[in-house]
């Protein structure tokens, strides 16, 4: 991972509004809250909701990845607010041991240090007498993205298109921020993009270089499109492949996906929260799908077998023990939605009695004799015991 100076400058967690110590389950949930309320698409022409969006994913990327955040946290203690915390050793050394840090990277010539001290913070310093960084491939921008799914296609999964705009390379000026295709190198940053200072001792500090912003290049007759940054405004749609199972609020994640890189840099990556319909006739627990199936007060008392319907599939025959009650669960194994290793969970049926709003004159007869035959059962005397008893 690369820790630039601006990020490490940048309080993350208060970004996410989490403390220090949070979990990622709490990180997550906070992730999700911000960017629903500050997502472009919530917030048309709103650059502030934008730019906070920007934020919300940046520290996102960072603490929902555990590596990322370890690097995160490591590299801050060190930095502190704006330079590196020297001990008391002799000419400002450190009073710590770099190799429990760094993964045993070890002092070179001219006092800078190798290995490790690059790993973790991915060019924030120079090495002591150097002659600048070399300009790096910079990844492409995370795209957040929503889709709305029926209540079939997430139990099955779905193919569908996405429409994304993102900032890509400039078409009219092929990304060089020229008009006529021909930047020249910057002076002050002489192509790197990157200016150096001193922060004490033997290391400096990396900023990106104000003249060019970071682009080693400065257009001699700007980009009517671009306003020589040589980045503009692309839209596509693509066919995304949303996996069997998922459920509401989720959030998928899709390597490559993202905004194109810069200077041959990977693509970012694509995040797509989904939403997801209700059935007419299916609810959902997890991996279990549930449906409520109406029966006859013949079929619950003396039992019987009675047909179900699944989602998308042929329909399921349920033997009914005599005596069931009104709101019994029953289950039809395999017939719920798709795991993630590809099988299924069941369909959990619940029994509901239906009561006959009307009755012809021979049926109400029967029941007649069925109460007279019932007279002396009471089914409320034990309510009744109870709650004397209570």
């Amino acid at each position: 991972m690369s820790l630039s100076r601006d990020l490490l400058e940048k309080d993350l967690y208060k970004v996410l509004g989490v403390s220090k110590d949070a979990t990622e389950a709490e990180i997550k949930k906070a992730y999700r809250k911000l960017a629903r309320e500050y997502h472009p698409d919530a917030n048309k022409g709103d650059a502030s909701a934008e730019e906070r969006f920007k934020e919300i994913s940046e520290a996102n990327d960072v603490l929902a990845d555990p590596k990322r955040r370890k690097e995160y946290d490591e590299a801050r203690a060190l930095f502190g607010n704006g330079g590196f915390r020297a001990g008391p050793g002799a000419g400002g050394s450190f009073n710590f041991d770099l190799g429990d840090l760094f993964g045993g990277a070890q002092p070179g010539a001219g006092g800078g240090f190798g290995g490790g001290l690059g790993d973790v913070f991915g060019g924030l310093f120079n090495r002591g007498g150097g002659t600048g960084t070399r300009t790096q491939p910079r990844r492409g921008q995370d795209i957040e993205s929503e889709v709305t799914l029926s209540f079939t296609e997430a139990v099955e999964g779905a193919t569908v298109p996405l429409r994304m705009s993102s900032s890509a390379a400039c078409k009219a000026c092929s990304g060089t921020g020229d008009k006529n295709g021909t930047p020249r190198v910057c002076p002050s940053c002489v192509g790197t993009g990157q200016v150096s200072r001193g922060a004490g001792g033997s290391f400096s500090l990396t900023d990106p270089c104000p003249e060019c912003r970071g682009r080693g290049l400065i257009p001699e007759n700007p980009c009517d499109v671009c306003k020589g940054s040589g980045r503009a405004q692309s839209s596509r749609t693509m066919q995304v492949r949303i996996p069997a199972g998922v459920s509401d609020g989720q959030r998928i994640r899709l390597r490559g996906k993202g905004a194109p890189g810069e200077r041959g840099g990977p693509h970012g990556d694509l995040y797509v929260v989904v939403h997801v319909g209700s059935h007419p006739v299916f609810g959902r627990k997890g991996d279990n799908l549930t449906v409520t199936v109406p029966v006859t007060f013949v079929e619950a008392a003396l039992g019987g077998e009675v047909r179900v319907p699944t989602l998308n599939g042929p329909a399921v025959t349920l033997k009914l023990p005599a005596g069931t009650p009104n709101g019994r669960t029953m289950r039809a194994r395999g017939k719920g939605a798709v795991r993630k290793d590809g099988t299924r969970g069941d369909l959990l049926i619940t029994i509901e009695v239906a009561v006959p709003p009307h009755l012809d004159g021979k049926a109400k007869e029967i029941l007649e004799s069925y109460r007279e035959a019932t007279a002396n059962e009471d089914p409320r005397a034990e309510l009744f015991q109870a709650a004397k008893g209570a």
